[in-house]
């Protein structure tokens, strides 16, 4: 379970003394350092690191980080908000103990995700974390809704010798084929000789699409775990590849032209300990919660795009026919809209049902993308929202009056349109804080202006390497 209390100055009650016999153990393991990992508002990962004979130190009084990383660029570039891009101040970050993972493919290192609190105690309204925590928390005892999540992993895999930052494909061959898997043969065992060494519950690996490029799933987990696993699940593919000599990329796209990298969300909302969306006796399966959860997530989906995909790169991704996901529409297995109703195979409705949001790439801090996306069936929710006729096919068929007729909106071609977008849905802004909302627009901003006058080429290899 997700730890429900913030951190606090000197440690919760017994951290301080589990840090102690962690570190001990940690030792014992041959581990010299812990990495504190946390995503910043443009995506990127951030971390500080700590000898394994200072873990307690830091379960107590935490590790200083200053709070302008909120509104770093992905070029590390910094912006300001009324708050936050200034030199001033400091934030401590608190590792979560339950997340603490050896690292495998990182020999004499651990790994752990934080929360992060001012030097006053208070939790830091710029915390992606924090924030997805306490929004599942209140869900939980105001609602007595818990959530499932999982959140899918593409990357390309290039050659590390390439030269200039290019991308070179490290594996030929065709789209899901034989001759990619066994092409990289020892590098994808070990990776998942690796996931399974630090407990990752891998469910499904394969060759993807695109040039290079590879997917992983893991199973399901309460949303702030499953975000914590999507970002451990990259470290761990970046760490092996690295071994392998190999080069990774986890940017919405590679190069301007094909199919990029997508970092779908699969959420499902229960109640009672029951799936809400393959438990009752609406379409497919579906209650009418979670009807109107998914009517909810359709509704704030132009809004929730300057989340899910925060890039100026996402939007060489986002086109029609690419299963993408970028209308606002809704359907059964249906790749092409943006939300798709995942019904699971018979016998196993009931635990596997869920919905999957498309229109996302891991260029998104999972922390805000998950919370974001919850926030918006909640709405749902709370003003039982109702839910329109599903579509089939490809909605790019559609005249401009069977869309309108439909309900059916093309989502914003560029980050611009997704940030006016975004500031428009006092829904999700309101879920954020003014804090956090204010970050994602003026980091999304300084994202745009970052590549202004660059043609596609450009930008995607401005992203290429950044994620």
């Amino acid at each position: 379970m997700t730890p429900l209390a913030d951190p606090v100055p000197g440690g919760r009650p017994g951290e301080v003394e589990r840090a102690v016999a962690l570190a001990s153990e940690l030792a014992g393991r041959g581990v010299h350092g812990v990495v504190f990992a946390y995503v910043d508002t443009a995506g990127v990962c951030r971390v500080k690191t700590v000898p394994t004979g200072k873990l307690a130190a830091a379960a107590a009084w935490g590790v200083g980080m200053s709070p302008v990383f909120d509104t770093f660029l992905a070029n590390d570039a910094i912006v300001t908000t009324d708050v936050l891009g200034s030199p001033d101040g400091d934030l401590r970050l608190y590792a979560d103990l339950d997340r603490l993972t050896v690292l495998s493919a990182q020999p004499g290192w651990a790994w752990a995700p934080v929360d992060r609190i001012t030097q006053d105690g208070a939790a830091h309204p710029g915390c992606s974390r924090t924030f997805l925590r306490r929004l599942v928390d209140r869900a939980e005892r105001e609602e007595g809704l818990g959530f499932l999540a999982g959140i899918e992993i593409e990357w390309a895999v290039g050659l590390g010798a390439a030269p200039d930052d290019t991308f070179v494909p490290a594996v030929s061959g065709p789209a899901y084929g034989a001759i990619r898997q066994v092409g990289l043969s020892d590098y994808a065992a070990d990776l998942l000789a690796a996931c399974a060494a630090q407990g990752l519950d891998v469910e499904q690996f394969h060759p993807e699409y695109a040039p290079g490029q590879f997917e992983l799933s893991v199973a399901p987990l309460d949303p702030v775990a499953a975000a914590d696993r999507s970002v451990l699940v990259r470290q761990t593919i970046r760490a092996v590849s690295a071994r392998h000599g190999l080069k990774v990329s986890f940017a919405p796209v590679v190069q301007a032209q094909g199919v990029g990298n997508g970092g779908h969300l699969h959420l499902s909302a229960w109640y009672g300990g029951e799936n809400l969306h393959g438990t009752g006796d609406r379409r497919y399966g579906m209650t009418a919660g979670a009807e109107s959860f998914t009517a909810g997530v359709l509704a704030h989906l132009p809004g929730l795009t300057a989340v899910t995909a925060p890039s100026p790169a996402s939007y060489l991704r986002l086109k029609p026919s690419q299963w993408a996901g970028v209308f606002t529409a809704w359907g059964r297995e249906t790749r092409e809209a943006g939300l798709r109703v995942v019904t699971g195979t018979a016998g196993q409705r009931g635990r596997a049902a869920n919905l999957e949001v498309k229109p996302v790439d891991l260029a998104a801090n999972p922390y805000l993308a998950l919370g974001c996306a919850i926030a918006a069936g909640l709405d749902g929710i709370g003003s039982a929202a109702v839910l329109p006729e599903e579509i089939t096919g490809d909605p790019v068929r559609f005249d401009a009056a069977e869309a309108r007729a439909r309900g059916v909106r093309r989502l914003p071609v560029s980050l611009t349109e997704a940030v006016a977008e975004f500031r428009e849905d006092e829904v999700l802004r309101a879920a954020l804080g003014p804090v956090l909302a204010d970050a994602v627009t003026a980091v999304r901003e300084g994202e745009i202006a970052a590549v202004d006058g660059l043609d596609d080429e450009r930008v995607a290899a401005a992203y290429r390497w950044k994620y």
